[in-house]
This record gives structure tokens, C-alpha cells and sequence, in this order.
């Protein structure tokens, strides 16, 4: 028996679900393997369904992510959780992250790889981020200029992604935990809802705890990248990302870095508001948009962390 297990979190993957599955049965023989299915409106757990050895768990509604990995970590039992995006298919067997596990590491993040294969820079591992990092991307700034000296920190432009190493926050879509490290935490933080900035947060509560994260190039997965979040309209896409950006920034800020994090929030969202309603007239997303700012709001003048 397996001491992985593995858990999937899907909402309408039918296309992609199957190929991640069947990579998971071929490279991990015998792990416990767990969909937890957000109340797709597509295929997805009929395909799910078709594959042997494969547990589905159908929630009725969309709890979201965070929600639905802490209720696959409930429904299993073996000791080291492999964390796999739908999305995403392995080309190794992850056993080089169960060891890192076993030598003592709470969480191990593996090499992300593009469908053409080249490595994943700037997604499969990055830097916790820093106040100033979140005002360039909430201003859209990282965008425009990818290679300031911020960005290139944060998302590790500076680290050979060939060379395993002590790591902050590796990517979500393909990182393993330890059963006793995820409880020492209490789990995912479900108030990030429905997504964004869950598994950079439970990464950094690992590491104020002081247990260890590392990465390694030996376990390698194909990924995709951002196929249900494509399938959001703007308005949501948007309130989604904000939304999570300012409860990280409440939890782990200190209220002057908290204050300049949602001044440029209500910036940046202000000006691709501006936008959306110029170029396309959508002035329905004035409504959701409002919502950011209240949080925004409520998040500068808070005076000690939401945690």
C-alpha cells in the first residue's frame, strides 16, 4: 500500500481530467487517489467515474478550492498528500517529494512543466510576497514590466528550476504535504473563497511555524494552467483575485504595508474597471467591483491581522 495520496479538486475539467487520472494510476500505483468534484455543470464526473481505483467525491455546490482540499485530506489517510491539478498530468512518479517528506519537510513542490516542455519560470516556484510585490501586481505594473527587480524576486526569475532547493511557496498545482504539517496548521484556509492565494498562505503559515519546504526537480508534471479560471467571466475573475489578494494582505501584514496594499488594489481595480466599461460597455461589472471596495476598505482601517 501506498503511503501518497493524492487529491484533485475539479470544476467542469471533463476535458483534462482523464489524462491527469490516467497519469496518476500509471505513476502512482496504488496511492489512494481522490477527486473532489465542485458541483461541475459539465462531464467531469462521468469521467471521473469511468477510471478504476478512483474515488469522486460530488459536492452539490461550488465550496472552493481550499474547502474542497481539506475535505479530500479528511477522506484519506495515508501520510503524505499530493495536491495535483486537474489541469495537469504526471511524467514521473512523485516518490522523490514523499521523500523529501520523510527526510522531514512539511510541504515539497515539483517542476511544472509546459506542454512543449520547458520548465514553468516564474509559476512552479516563487518568494512569499512582500507588500510591494502585491501593489505592482494588483497595478498591473509586473505585467508591463516583467523583469523589474520585484517581480524577478518574487516569482524566482533568479533560480534554476534544475536545482532542488529550501523553498517559500511552491505552485499549488503540483505540491505535497504532510498529513502532520497540514493539521499543525489546521488545514487551508477556506475564508479564501472560491480561489487564489490559499496555498500561498497555508505555504507561509508552514514557514512562521518553522517547518520546512522544499522543491525538487526530480518529480516532474505536465501543466496547462488556468483552465477553469478561464471560463470565468471578467467581473468575477477579477472580484476572485482582489478579494483573496486583500485577505492575504490582512492576515499577514502589518497595517502600514496592509494600507498600501489596498490603496493600489483600489487603484488598479478602478483603472481595468474604467476600461472594461470604455472598451465594452460592460457596466454590470460596476457591481461586484463595488464589493472589492468595501473589502478594500474595510481591510485599510482594520487595525490588527484577520487571521
Amino acid at each position: 500500500m501506498s503511503d501518497t495520496a493524492i487529491i484533485v479538486v475539479t470544476y467542469n475539467s471533463a476535458a483534462l481530467i482523464g489524462a491527469c487520472l490516467d497519469s496518476c494510476l500509471a505513476h502512482e500505483p496504488g496511492a489512494e487517489l481522490v477527486v473532489v468534484d465542485n458541483a461541475s455543470q459539465d462531464r467531469t464526473p462521468e469521467v471521473v467515474r469511468s477510471r478504476p481505483h478512483v474515488r469522486l467525491i460530488a459536492n452539490t455546490e461550488n465550496i472552493g478550492f481550499a474547502a474542497a482540499v481539506n475535505q479530500g485530506v479528511r477522506a484519506t489517510t495515508a501520510p503524505y498528500i499530493l495536491l495535483l491539478n486537474p489541469d495537469a498530468r504526471l511524467l514521473t512518479s512523485a516518490q522523490s517529494m514523499a521523500e523529501e517528506c520523510r527526510k522531514g519537510a512539511g510541504a515539497v513542490g515539483g517542476k511544472l512543466a509546459n506542454p512543449d516542455g520547458s520548465a514553468q519560470t516564474g509559476f512552479a516556484l516563487r518568494r512569499f510576497p512582500t507588500a510591494a510585490t502585491l501593489a505592482f501586481e494588483a497595478l498591473g505594473i509586473n505585467r508591463l514590466w516583467p523583469n523589474n527587480p520585484l517581480n524577478r524576486r518574487y516569482r524566482c526569475l533568479d533560480h534554476d528550476l534544475d536545482a532542488p532547493c529550501e523553498a517559500e511557496q511552491p505552485a499549488g498545482a503540483f505540491l505535497m504535504f504532510r498529513r502532520d504539517a497540514w493539521q499543525a496548521v489546521g488545514g487551508f484556509d477556506q475564508a479564501f473563497h472560491p480561489v487564489w492565494f490559499e496555498d500561498v498562505d497555508f505555504c507561509k503559515r508552514l514557514k512562521d511555524r518553522g517547518i520546512s519546504i522544499r522543491y525538487t526537480p526530480a518529480a516532474v508534471a505536465c501543466h496547462v494552467g488556468g483552465h477553469s479560471v478561464k471560463s470565468l467571466d471578467w467581473a468575477d475573475r477579477q472580484g476572485y483575485w482582489y478579494g483573496s489578494l486583500l485577505r492575504y494582505a490582512g492576515k499577514h501584514f502589518r497595517p502600514a504595508q496592509r494600507r498600501l496594499v489596498c490603496v493600489c488594489s483600489g487603484a488598479g481595480l478602478g483603472l481595468r474597471l474604467l476600461m472594461q466599461m470604455v472598451g465594452k460597455g460592460d457596466l454590470a461589472a460596476m457591481i461586484p467591483a463595488l464589493r472589492i471596495f468595501r473589502l478594500a476598505g474595510r481591510t485599510f482601517w482594520k487595525r490588527t491581522s484577520c487571521a
